[in-house]
């Protein structure tokens, strides 16, 4: 998400740059630029008129205009001011859970915005990272097996869902979910209602009965950022005729221009809590207005990559890692491993993109090919491999090479192309040992995970 703006607003800015002290002039047509970027990202008009106006009142002050580096000060005025609008440091505290348990959190939103996976994944998010205890409960009714659906979902994830019963209603069974979570010393109600394909009156008067009967700590709207501005249209609504305290963003790994997201809370004044980064079930994060501004500004989202590092990474197996890695010595299987943690974080281009500046290199990367397939091929040709060929390269002379092609799916050529990546890997890895730990680590990268064979070509 927010590629196209992200790749204008860098494209302004590097012309700023160029031009060193900086003329009113300048600044006027550089926020023109940004209000016209901001607009085929989708963002509403009303939201775009706000964010210019106070962006560019602040850009030609006279503290920009005679800075050393005015060009890097207007970049942090327009970062501030993403901030701003995407709702400041209010968004990253998460969900709300304080009150007396259970908690209720009641999801809403429109059928297919991804409510019903959403709700399983924040179940997953608070049961593994929260260590709360968590019961889950369909109310929808009407779409065929959407009760069933949180049920598989449930089991999937070790979640509790509460039993059906054929003909109860959905204020009936979110009561039912409440007085079950009592008895069992349950920290968290995930209450999962039904969505409309469009808005209708009956599904909002059925959200707002099930609010007054259990009154949620939360009410969370799910939306879809591919939808665009009927995601913002729809926050209006839910919020004016339900009454939301957050949104939970989903797709937002997708193709979308991401007005959305800058939109919704500046329409409604309530936060966006979550987002749904991809189709794992781990693949949901908290909300933060300062890395989502630094993401769209190509500045990357360095604590996020070392977020998603450490929920796939076992501390114990890090510092297995970071001791071979001090050691000099790293094997194939090492990498096999590497590429496992990295296929676990999720989507590739996602994780790209939290890597500061590396939206300026999308067309050398597009170029390489790398992507989740690649890393899963490289993966297979390891495991292709006996375990003494793992551990000993040297024995991979040509017929050996042509057997692993053959058993992984792929050509001698890819086998090559990963041994040589090993190799590579392997010399960083003597030098970084001759180096020590500070050496090793001082650049931040989590321990035990060291850049993976696909970004070395």
């Amino acid at each position: 998400m927010f590629e196209a703006l992200t790749g204008k607003l860098g494209g302004i800015f590097d012309r700023l740059k160029r031009r060193g002290a900086l003329k009113e002039a300048d600044v006027e047509a550089a926020m023109r630029e940004v209000r016209v970027a901001l607009l085929e990202a989708d963002v509403a008009l009303p939201v775009v008129k706000d964010f210019i106006a106070a962006a560019g009142a602040a850009a030609k002050g006279a503290d920009v205009l005679r800075s050393v580096t005015p060009a890097q000060l207007v970049v942090k005025i327009v970062h501030d001011q993403l901030v701003e609008t995407l709702g400041g440091g209010e968004a990253a505290a998460g969900v709300n859970l304080a009150g007396n348990p259970p908690v209720p959190v009641l999801m809403v939103g429109l059928q297919g915005s991804g409510k019903t996976t959403t709700t399983a994944k924040l179940g997953f998010k608070l049961a593994k990272r929260d260590r709360k205890k968590v019961l889950m409960a369909s109310l929808d009714v009407y779409r065929p097996a959407a009760q069933q659906q949180l049920q598989q979902l449930g089991r999937q994830t070790g979640i509790e869902t509460l039993a059906p019963i054929i003909g109860e209603r959905p204020k009936a069974i979110a009561e039912r979910a409440i007085r079950k979570a009592r008895q069992e010393g349950v920290d968290v109600v995930l209450l999962d209602t039904a969505g409309r394909l469009a808005l209708d009156d009956a599904m909002m008067a059925e959200a707002r009965e099930i609010k007054q009967a259990v009154e949620p700590i939360e009410t969370l709207l799910v939306a879809d950022a591919l939808t665009g501005q009927d995601a913002v249209n729809l926050a209006r609504e839910f919020n004016d005729r339900v009454g939301i305290t957050g949104i939970v963003l989903t797709r937002v790994d997708g193709d979308a221009r991401g007005g959305a997201a800058l939109s919704m809370r500046a329409v409604t004044g309530r936060p966006i809590k979550l987002m749904g980064t991809g189709e794992k079930i781990e693949a949901l994060e908290a909300f933060d207005a300062h890395r989502l501004a630094g993401s769209i500004l190509g500045m990357g989202d360095v604590v996020g990559l070392v977020e998603r590092a450490q929920d796939v990474i076992e501390r114990e197996d890090a510092e297995k890692m970071a001791a071979k890695m001090l050691k000099g010595k790293f094997t194939l299987e090492d990498m096999a491993d590497q590429l496992k943690q990295l296929r676990k974080m999720g989507d590739l281009g996602g994780l790209i993109d939290m890597i500061p500046g590396a939206a300026k290199m999308k067309k050398q990367i597009a170029a390489a090919n790398i992507d989740d397939k690649m890393v899963a091929r490289q993966e297979a040709i390891i495991l292709s491999m006996t375990r003494k060929e793992r551990r000993n390269p040297n024995l991979l002379n040509g017929s050996r090479r042509r057997r692993i092609a053959a058993g992984s799916g792929t050509t001698v050529q890819e086998v090559n192309r990963v041994l040589k990546q090993f190799k590579q890997m392997s010399t960083m890895m003597k030098k970084a040992g001759k180096l020590g730990k500070r050496g090793l680590f001082g650049g931040g990268m989590p321990p035990g995970m060291m850049p993976p064979g696909p970004f070395m070509r």
